[in-house]
């Protein structure tokens, strides 16, 4: 209820802050070219299986098996449940245990294949990175400060990964790192909650993350099998960039597509850490500002940036609304 009052005045304030933007956005589409602008619909789509295909491939390297329509559904809900709800990315990963508990889905696995998929995705970003960055040296647009950004996201991803492996990889280390979070979070808990000095269950954290480890241990002995999911999410980069570079030509602009892959990139890494619902308002101004660095005016960046949000955000809120509603139901009659 707290996070849902919190979701629900964040998107207040930030449409009241954006009203003006978002006004002249829906203005501008009337003047815009339809076609680019209906190619999201199937890039979405696109985008939703390519995501069902890269957990379907984890899951199966792990024992389980799942129907690839039963997760494109799952990829809309999560879709859904991330971006409306404040928590930087992290309502996912409860959202995921609780939606496959049902399925007979340990979570301690279940949380390992989030955390994978934030691993092959990032990882298809440095692919993303070094291309876009040979694009705008192409083009004569790789100006040092975006040189800046595209090599010290490269750093933050690659050091951000290398240290969940190194915490999963052991049994000690990942009890000893979760336990302690757990306890902080306790005692944060405990200031709204004081006749509730244990809402987590330490015990139960600690059996949950002792089986991610072994997961995990199954996972590392068919690193090959990596590849499959990790071609996955290199498609679904690649449907998103395609995207923001349609809404582009929608709206007459024809700019470097490197450009489009460093914005993307560093706006992408932002909204996961953000708390905000979707990352709104950040998102937004990292792309200007990185669209500006690549020599795009942020008069012509902005507007096609919110236009993109609001049409990407109308296609694809909607449906993982419905089967969010829908598992919520369901799992209530059970």
């Amino acid at each position: 209820m707290i996070f849902t009052v919190l979701t629900f005045l964040a998107l207040v304030g930030t449409a009241y802050a954006l009203r003006d933007q978002v006004f002249e956005t829906i203005r501008n589409l009337r003047g815009a070219n339809p076609w680019p602008i209906l190619l999201l619909l199937p890039l979405a789509l696109f985008n939703h299986y390519s995501q069902a295909k890269l957990y379907q491939s984890v899951f199966q390297i792990l024992g389980e098996r799942f129907r690839t329509r039963a997760l494109v559904r799952l990829s809309l809900e999560l879709n859904f449940v991330n971006n409306v709800f404040p928590s930087g990315g992290v309502s996912g990963f409860s959202y995921l245990s609780l939606r496959l508990r049902k399925e007979g889905v340990p979570a301690g696995k279940a949380t390992l294949v989030q955390i994978m998929r934030f691993a092959l995705l990032f990882m298809s970003f440095q692919v993303l990175l070094g291309i876009g960055l040979l694009l705008l040296a192409f083009g004569g647009d790789a100006s040092g400060f975006v040189m800046l950004v595209a090599g010290s996201l490269s750093t933050l991803l690659f050091i951000g990964t290398a240290a969940v492996i190194f915490i999963i990889s052991s049994k000690q280390r990942i009890n000893a790192f979760f336990t302690t979070l757990t306890r902080g979070l306790n005692k944060l808990i405990h200031v709204v909650r004081p006749k509730h000095p244990e809402t987590i269950s330490i015990d139960k954290v600690e059996s949950i993350f002792t089986e991610l480890h072994n997961n995990y241990r199954m996972l590392r002995s068919n690193l090959r099998k990596l590849l499959r999911p990790l071609g996955f999410a290199l498609l679904s980069n690649i449907a998103e960039v395609t995207a923001i570079f349609s809404v582009f030509a929608a709206f007459g602009y024809f700019i470097n597509p490197g450009a489009i892959i460093i914005a993307y990139a560093v706006a992408n890494f932002a909204g996961i850490v953000s708390v905000l619902p979707g990352g709104i308002g950040i998102y937004e101004g990292l792309m200007t500002g990185v669209f500006a660095a690549a020599g795009v005016p942020p008069g012509i960046s902005l507007p096609v940036v919110i236009a993109f949000r609001v049409v990407s955000m109308s296609i694809q809120l909607p449906p993982g609304y419905y089967f969010y509603q829908k598992n919520l139901r369901s799992s209530e009659s059970v």
